[in-house]
């Protein structure tokens, strides 16, 4: 039996990121099945409230060579935000915050790449509710493998803090003690598999 001591790092280690090809070059659909569009909320200024998007697709055009004529875009289902409550995640749909009656769909299409290594930074403009924004989102890639069906994918991690304010999302509730329900810090996180396309 394994014990791992509390500075063991390789408790908490995954493991090593393979490497199927030096270029990923190519387009790419995004694997929204083994990917994850989440984001993270203060709640009464005490605790974090942790969700995502269930329901998205995306594509992605990668070239390592000359990064800046990489890009890439994503659809997001606005109804289909998953908190892991169906009151809270309904009143995140109403009008009080997503409108998803009314604004079904989130998209986010970049508009300039740069790469630095594995890192790579992905600059666009976010829509939601109608309004857009420019993010840029940090990114650094988890590598490259062939998997067990002959796909070639490639994966990266990334996040970015946004706020909600930028995008009409206001609603919330003070606090007696002071400060409000819900933050307007929101941060962004993600985890993306990417399939080459045939």
């Amino acid at each position: 039996m394994a014990i791992f001591r509390k500075n063991d790092t390789t408790a908490h280690a995954f493991d090593a990121p393979t490497a199927a090809l030096e270029d990923i070059s190519g387009d790419y659909t995004i694997d929204a099945s083994h990917s994850r569009l989440g984001f993270s909320a203060r709640h009464a200024m005490v605790t974090t409230v942790r969700g995502q998007f269930t329901d998205w697709s995306g594509t992605a055009h990668v070239d390592t060579a000359d990064p800046a004529a990489s890009s890439v875009s994503l659809t997001i289902r606005t109804a289909s935000i998953d908190t892991g409550n169906a009151d809270r995640d309904a009143h995140l749909a109403s009008a009080d915050f997503f409108d998803a009656e009314n604004h079904p769909e989130i998209t986010f299409v970049s508009t300039h790449v740069t790469r630095d290594g594995a890192d790579w930074t992905i600059a666009g403009d976010l829509t939601i509710k109608g309004v857009t924004q420019p993010v840029t989102i940090e990114f650094e890639s988890t590598g490259s493998a062939q998997d067990p069906f002959g796909y070639l994918r490639i994966g990266f991690e990334g996040g970015t803090s946004i706020n909600r304010k930028d995008w009409g999302l206001t609603w919330n509730a003070a606090l007696e003690t002071g400060g409000v329900l819900v933050s307007e810090k929101i941060k962004l996180d993600f985890d993306v598999s990417a399939i080459r396309n045939a």
